[in-house]
């Protein structure tokens, strides 16, 4: 009999959250074997990166996995029967009506999926267990970029299709059109995926004069309105291009899933934002700005740093001053003129660092192996 395994998903950050635990699921399904069961909260986010998703139904069949709607009427979940292994993700809180039912079973592998994050503690948590009412242990995984915490998701073919991808202009072609878009020969290609930021206006201005035609791509959210507005219109019709001395801008239409990471593999520079975006924004190997997620007492720019410290540990000197500039004038809202100046100076060795970084990573062993692997030690 195969090993069932629950994860349950509650969505906070539009699709950071979903997008973790589908990439997962589908994953532990796909590559590993298990039977999954995906309980989410808000099966629209969810719809938004996987049309297949049917946002009225209690449970539904996706590519595999059993995706189950996680309603607060405890119904549904206390008829359910209790899988091997539960997946508690970003410390979402169980349901008590599903708590009973580990209880009852008692041989429960339970973990509470963390947040990622490069901050040194958390390889001293990472699997650490905790005692629970009723008998039962939880485990703190907590992904990571060292060989001591739960790496990264990533799928066993996704740097495969990656070189496949690259190896020749025309799919890049191909699937830039498939979007609408069709860049001029020579121009940086920047795809923007943040949350709001007072510093876009004096990024776009910076953008606007460069000496390099730059065409930006804007994935619908925030910042489609705060451009509309640097460019005097009420707003910006999906598809359409519109042109500001040395930038274009364009919005682009809901890009699935399964499509983002071709997205990022064909621009030159990559803003991201929160954790899923992230990832694969590292797993592309181009230059990245993170928008990390906004936190009370600036407590996410702690995070921001440990991850910069790590990130950037080899860069030079001047590279990595020019890196940390753009990072943190983005993420504390600050004008961004000088920082993007200072920028493409050394966009070369940024490019040829963040090659460097992938090569690095991938030696790691990924977050849904190293979750499989810690189910097999525990039996």
């Amino acid at each position: 009999m195969r090993v069932t395994w629950d994860i349950f998903c509650r969505v906070i950050d539009n699709f950071g959250d979903i997008g973790v635990t589908w990439r997962l699921a589908k994953q532990l399904q796909d590559e590993h074997h298990f039977t999954v069961r995906l309980w989410v909260d808000n099966l629209s986010a969810f719809q938004a990166i996987c049309p297949a998703v049917k946002v009225d139904i209690e449970q539904q069949l996706i590519a595999g996995v059993e995706v189950r709607w996680w309603r607060d009427t405890p119904g549904a979940i206390a008829q359910s029967s209790c899988a091997d292994v539960v997946i508690e993700a970003f410390a979402c809180q169980l349901p008590d009506a599903y708590l009973s039912l580990m209880k009852a079973k008692q041989r429960v592998l339970w973990l509470n999926l963390e947040y990622l994050t490069a901050e040194s503690w958390a390889a001293g948590c990472h699997a650490l267990p905790s005692m629970q009412g009723g008998g039962l242990q939880k485990y703190f995984f907590f992904p990571g970029f060292t060989e001591d915490t739960g790496g990264l998701l990533r799928e066993a073919k996704l740097l495969e299709r990656r070189a496949t991808f690259l190896s020749s202009e025309h799919w890049r072609q191909d699937f830039l059109a498939s979007i609408g878009v069709c860049p001029q020969a020579g121009e940086r290609l920047i795809s923007l995926f943040a949350y709001a930021n007072q510093a876009l206006p004096s990024w776009l201005d910076a953008l606007s004069k460069d000496s390099v035609r730059n065409r930006l791509l804007i994935l619908q959210g925030p910042l489609q309105q705060s451009t509309a507005a640097w460019l005097g219109r009420d707003c910006l019709e999906v598809g359409q291009c519109y042109q500001q001395g040395r930038l274009t801008v364009q919005v682009l239409p809901y890009i699935r899933q399964e499509n983002f990471d071709q997205l990022l593999w064909s621009c030159d520079v990559n803003v991201v934002r929160g954790e899923d975006s992230f990832v694969r924004a590292q797993w592309a190997g181009k230059t990245l700005l993170w928008h990390i997620y906004p936190q009370q007492d600036n407590a996410h720019l702690v995070k921001l740093e440990a991850f910069f410290a790590l990130y950037s540990n080899l860069l030079g000197d001047e590279a990595r001053n020019a890196l940390r500039q753009l990072w943190f004038a983005w993420n504390n809202q600050q004008d961004m003129a000088a920082a993007w100046q200072g920028f493409i100076q050394h966009e070369k060795a940024l490019q040829n660092h963040a090659d460097y970084w992938l090569e690095q990573q991938k030696k790691q062993a990924d977050l849904a192996t190293k979750l499989a692997c810690f189910y097999q030690n525990w039996l």
